[in-house]
């Protein structure tokens, strides 16, 4: 199947269609209609993606299947996967027949909802395939349109400002990339990927209204993209964003955007910054290895004093990705791998800890810990899940959660061991605010009159979770599933790294 990237790519959006052309009336029946062409076509979706993951040969660091045609104005329409992204194309298709089944409650605006998760889905796809700067920036700013309508019709009280302020942080931060990709095709002539990530740009140091730009034009690009893939992961101090989106994102919306969207910041330093601008990467490399550490800690801190679930576990999140970035920024194998498996992990973890709290938000109507307390008396099930995915969040041994963290830290204490001392103390932190929590809202007596009658999981929402408490355990114990097919991509990666920085600093020893 020479387009077997395209099928997958597009099948979300020839669903999306069909709803929009075919699917009349919003009664009952409507609805129901609308639900399961979302939920066939998600699942058609990962059904052809497990053919690229069992055609993919772990072995060859180049891109595979690649398919090539030429496109408007000269462009090339170029998609592709490698070791490193081939996993975030399978995260994103198993993740959304989950997300679909946990919309079956939304009663209003039901196709216009299930459009709208289709075309992100989509979206999200290409950016992990493209192969060519100008569709990947397509992919990636389009993105942001249908998880802006998202939040914005669907969402809570404060959804309006939720969903600008989300569009505007993300948004500003693509415009310096755009301007770096503009640059980069004046100086290469080309706007393709493969050729970029080996070209060479100028990295003489030369200075700009009287500062000294070390490291040239390729720290000036690093710092264009870095603009937009910080606010995307989110970094400290640029994720004030996020908190406000996941409070008022619906479920489906959370789960998508801490699962998924966020893994487009760590997915873009491999892809852009390492390979292309390795210079601007070695400069800058400390700067971003302390922002993590200081993400790490003071997000964690901060996630201590909410008292909204989303808000906590959205903080948990931002602490999380500075695990990623350090990981990435470390530069080495395990460093990287670690990062890639912390965003795969992630994107289980996080999208059940969220889709715990829409469970118990369905039958209450309120995210506030206060609200709680005793749960284990009427809803064992959701106890006994919210307890692993509380503990896979730790970092628990035995779950995926663990492995992440722990070949992160590794790799980042071969290059910086203050850096990992303070993000280790991130691992402490972790225990004592997702303990807290988990105790306040489940443990205890049963004393608030209004759970008095609450009920325990449904069939339907224990089999959601359960593809969920699977990976996490099967990455836990088996990590070489993901370390196996990312391996020789990131060891190639971290190669031509060391090689494009290895006259810079042997120049600084001398």
């Amino acid at each position: 199947m020479g387009n077997l990237l395209s099928l997958t790519t597009f099948i979300p959006l020839l669903g999306a269609i069909i709803l929009a052309l075919f699917l009349r009336g919003d009664d009952g029946a409507a609805q129901s209609n609308a639900k399961w062409v979302a939920m066939a076509t998600t699942v058609a979706t990962f059904l052809v993606s497990l053919f690229i993951l069992f055609g993919f040969d772990a072995s060859n660091t180049d891109f595979q299947m690649v398919e090539e045609r030429d496109w408007l104005m000269g462009m090339n329409y170029k998609m592709g996967v490698d070791g490193i992204s081939v996993l975030f194309v399978m995260l994103t298709t198993f993740l959304m027949p989950l997300v679909i089944a946990s919309c079956w409650n939304v009663s209003t605006r039901v196709k216009e909802y299930m459009i709208a998760f289709l075309l992100l889905e989509t979206l999200m796809l290409g950016v992990f395939m493209a192969l060519d700067l100008v569709l990947f920036y397509l992919f990636f700013e389009a993105g942001l349109i249908p998880m802006f309508l998202i939040i914005g019709i669907w969402g809570g009280k404060n959804r309006i400002y939720a969903s600008f302020k989300f569009f505007l942080y993300t948004f500003l931060g693509s415009v310096l990339m755009l301007v770096a990709m503009v640059a980069m095709f004046s100086e290469a002539g080309t706007t393709d990927i493969p050729t970029l990530m080996v070209a060479e740009f100028g990295s003489e140091d030369f200075s700009i209204l009287g500062i000294h730009v070390v490291g040239g034009i390729q720290t000036l690009m690093w710092l264009a993209f870095f603009a937009s893939f910080a606010v995307k992961m989110p970094m400290w101090p640029v994720h004030t964003w996020l908190p406000d989106a996941h409070v008022q994102a619906p479920t489906a919306g959370s789960v998508v955007l801490a699962a998924i969207l966020l893994k487009m910041g760590g997915y873009g330093f491999l892809r852009f910054s390492l390979p292309m601008f390795p210079i601007g990467s070695e400069v800058m490399g400390d700067l971003v290895l302390w922002m993590s550490a200081i993400a790490i800690i003071y997000t964690s801190l901060v996630a201590m004093v909410q008292e909204d679930m989303k808000k906590l576990i959205a903080y948990s999140s931002v602490a999380h990705m500075g695990y990623v970035t350090m990981g990435i920024f470390a530069v080495n194998q395990q460093g990287i791998d670690g990062a890639i498996f912390q965003m795969i992990s992630h994107g289980f973890i996080s999208g059940a800890l969220f889709l715990l709290v829409g469970v118990i938000y369905d039958r209450m109507h309120t995210r506030e810990i206060d609200a709680y307390g005793g749960l284990v008396n009427r809803m064992p099930a959701f106890a006994l899940i919210f307890l692993f995915f509380t503990m896979a969040n730790v970092g628990l041994p035995g779950t995926s959660g663990f492995v992440g963290e722990f070949l992160v830290l590794m790799g980042i204490f071969q290059v910086n061991t203050w850096v990992a001392m303070f993000a280790t103390t991130g691992v402490i932190l972790s225990a004592a605010y997702a303990l807290w929590l988990y105790r306040r809202v489940v443990m205890g007596d049963l004393i608030k009159e209004s759970l008095r009658t609450i009920t325990d999981m449904t069939t339907r929402e224990r089999f959601i979770f359960a593809p969920l408490v699977f990976m996490t355990l099967l990455l836990g114990v088996y990590p070489a599933l993901v370390l196996d097919i990312i391996g020789p991509s990131v060891a190639a990666l971290v190669e031509n790294y060391d090689m494009a920085t290895a006259g810079m600093q042997s120049a600084g020893t001398q």
